[in-house]
């Protein structure tokens, strides 16, 4: 299981025909911090005509959009859509719109709140986010060698490294890696190192 979501806010920008399109992404994991992060841009951009949202949220699946007095369908839904197609989670969009005067059309809008929601995404930094485990190993000397060889075949990251009596490791394991991993280790130590996993969370693999 994984999904895709943003580190922090990030901000990009396009301008048609005169009018400016200024598109703020942030994380965010509940209906609240959505609803805080779009009413703080209202607040930033208080003369702006019109500032259109969308967010994703991850727990229950839950999508909002809003058009935000733009005819319908040509803000919030491109919004959502940019959203979707990159596959991200727990995020959300607000796409500032400062009116240059030239009418776009219901096609223009669609193509320009697309095309600066997309900004803001290529601005942000994005997080690949897989279901994984901490896992603790604890060795003798002789063996730090072997155990960093093995490393690179599962995709574990390493958190921290202790160096004592022993050697201390925390790595971090996709849960998909982790019985093939624990196997790797008793195959090549002998069950010599009897590693220790924490519960499944989130982590961080990009």
């Amino acid at each position: 299981m994984s999904y895709k979501t943003v580190r922090a806010e990030a901000v990009g920008s396009i301008i048609v025909e005169k009018s400016e399109f200024i598109a703020k992404i942030a994380p965010v994991r509940t209906s609240e911090e959505a609803l805080n992060f779009i009413s703080s841009v209202r607040a930033e951009h208080r003369r702006a005509r019109h500032n259109c949202y969308a967010y994703i949220l991850r727990e229950g699946g839950e999508t909002r959009f809003s058009d935000d007095g733009e005819p319908q369908g040509t803000a919030g839904p491109p919004i959502l859509d940019v959203l979707q197609k990159n596959g991200l989670q727990d995020v959300g969009i607000v796409v500032t719109r400062y009116f240059g005067g030239i009418l776009l059309g219901k096609g223009g809008l669609t193509r320009a709140y697309s095309s600066a929601a997309s900004a803001a995404v290529s601005a942000a930094e994005i997080m690949d986010m897989k279901s994984a485990r901490d896992c603790l190993l604890k060795f003798d000397y002789s063996f730090y060698d072997r155990v960093l060889r093995l490393l690179p075949d599962f995709g574990i990251k390493t958190l921290d490294a202790g160096f004592s009596e022993n050697v201390t490791m925390k790595l971090l394991v996709e849960e998909s890696s982790c019985e093939g991993f624990a196997e790797a280790l008793r195959e090549e130590f002998n069950a010599k190192i009897s590693p220790e996993f924490s519960e499944t969370y989130f982590a961080d693999f990009s």
